[in-house]
């Protein structure tokens, strides 16, 4: 136990401390963390009182939950691990959960299931719902509800200065802004409210095709054409994977290049939908079905692992199929590291103007592209693959940038960034949080 002064005492774990590795570890382990000091946090005091030791001791601070995400490795400064803060309360009357600071969607999920109620979660039930919530938010209901971020009530903040503060829309209303769609530099948010939606079940699940067996860039032609055909209520997204031959996968995927196309729809008329998606050849596997909402996350079935990763998005105007078929075959299986595409439809309820700093709501499509291994490989996969979606990309998006700590153009337009550089020389002019720990 470290005494910071007569009123503050809180633990610090430093390099050669017993616990100081695993208060580190994240999900994502392709970059090392190595933070002058750790703040295990158990409460929005614990918070208070590392901002306050951070600014008396001239060390730049960042926040870690889950370590989904991160933009790159850092040394030194003062980490504040937040996991420990978990909880969780649904009030069904309000349609609302308060969530703080560590708590991992897969909980927010459970805890609001028994009500009849969903949170706009993305698909990684082990992703954190606050960190998550603060870069936008877009889920597996997008296009129906819009983003996480667009659901928020109020925050709970530990601002620079060392004081708590509670931010609404009234109260704060440029700081309120700020802190959805580009919160991670603003301050600890220890707690927030966010609105839930009466979702029960819903339809959803996967098709996926043979890559060797069906031309990838057909399936995608495919695919967009059909997007022009959905109603708003429906969200997807389209992936193609390499997979490699490991036994621990499931027989129809090892050592696949598999195709497919993902679904949610809260509608009775998802068959229906979804029929054309049937006629573009023979599936490996498909999962569509009725499912109760708690197992939405096998609509992804993203892993649940640790492990190394990098990778960048690109928010488009649209989606030119012939650039985007190029991209395909620049990331397919020979392309070298293993990478995976995938491209979320955007549009319905995501254009919708909020009260928020979440950039690009006029984007048509997201692309998301991701590679398992070591950076610079990484980037000489995916700079060109980029390059070839240029004409048409408004900019990037903060949550799927990984391990692109040092590329922050085009995560907001101009007119966002003035307004943002605004709210941080307010409320935080020595630039106190400048380390992003991802969500």
């Amino acid at each position: 136990m470290t005494s910071v002064d007569d009123a503050l005492d809180l633990t610090l774990l430093r390099p050669g401390d017993a616990g100081y590795g695993d208060e580190i570890a994240g999900f994502q382990l392709g970059f090392a963390q190595r933070p002058a000091a750790v703040v295990p946090a158990r409460s929005a005091a614990d918070a208070v009182a590392a901002v306050r030791y951070a600014a008396a001791a001239g060390l730049p601070v960042g926040v870690q939950a889950t370590g989904h995400g991160l933009p790159g490795g850092y040394e030194g400064g003062l980490l504040v691990s937040t996991r420990r803060m978990d909880g969780v309360a649904v009030d069904p009357g309000a349609r609302s959960v308060r969530v703080q600071a560590g708590a991992r969607w897969g909980q927010v999920v459970a805890a609001a299931e028994p009500y009849g109620l969903a949170p706009l979660n993305g698909s990684a039930p082990s992703v954190g719902a606050v960190s998550y919530t603060l870069g936008g938010g877009l889920g597996i209901l997008a296009r129906e509800f819009g983003y996480a971020a667009d659901h928020v009530r109020w925050l709970d903040l530990v601002t620079a200065d060392g004081e708590l503060r509670h931010v609404t829309a009234g109260s704060d209303p440029e700081l309120y802004w700020a802190l959805l769609g580009a919160g991670q530099n603003l301050g600890i948010v220890t707690e927030l409210e966010i609105g839930l939606v009466p979702v029960r079940t819903l339809y959803g699940g996967s098709l996926a095709f043979d890559g060797r067996a069906v031309d990838p860039a057909a399936v995608l032609r495919a695919y967009e054409a059909w997007t022009r055909t959905v109603p708003d209520g429906l969200t997807s997204s389209f992936a193609a994977v390499p997979y490699p031959d490991l036994p621990a996968l499931p027989p129809h995927l090892r050592g696949r290049y598999v195709v497919s196309v993902r679904v949610a729809h809260t509608g009775a008329d998802g068959d229906r939908i979804v029929a054309p998606l049937r006629e573009i050849g023979p599936v490996l596997a498909d999962s569509l079905r009725e499912m109760p909402y708690a197992e939405s996350h096998t609509i992804h079935s993203d892993p649940d692992f640790p492990h190394a990763y990098y990778g960048d998005s690109a928010v488009l105007r649209k989606l030119d199929v012939e650039r985007a078929g190029e991209l395909l075959r620049a990331t397919g299986p020979e392309a070298g590291p293993m990478c995976v595409v995938q491209v979320n439809h955007l549009g319905g309820a995501l254009a919708r103007p909020a009260p928020n700093a979440v950039p690009y709501r006029d984007g048509r499509f997201l692309v998301r592209l991701l590679t398992v291994g070591e950076r610079e490989r990484a980037r000489a996969v995916l700079d060109p693959a980029f390059a070839l979606l240029a004409e048409d990309t408004l900019g990037r998006t903060l949550n799927f940038a990984f391990g692109a700590g040092d590329r922050n153009t085009g995560l907001y337009g101009p007119g966002t960034r003035k307004r943002l550089a605004r709210v941080k020389e307010t409320y935080d002019p020595a630039n106190l949080f400048r380390r992003n720990y991802g969500v």
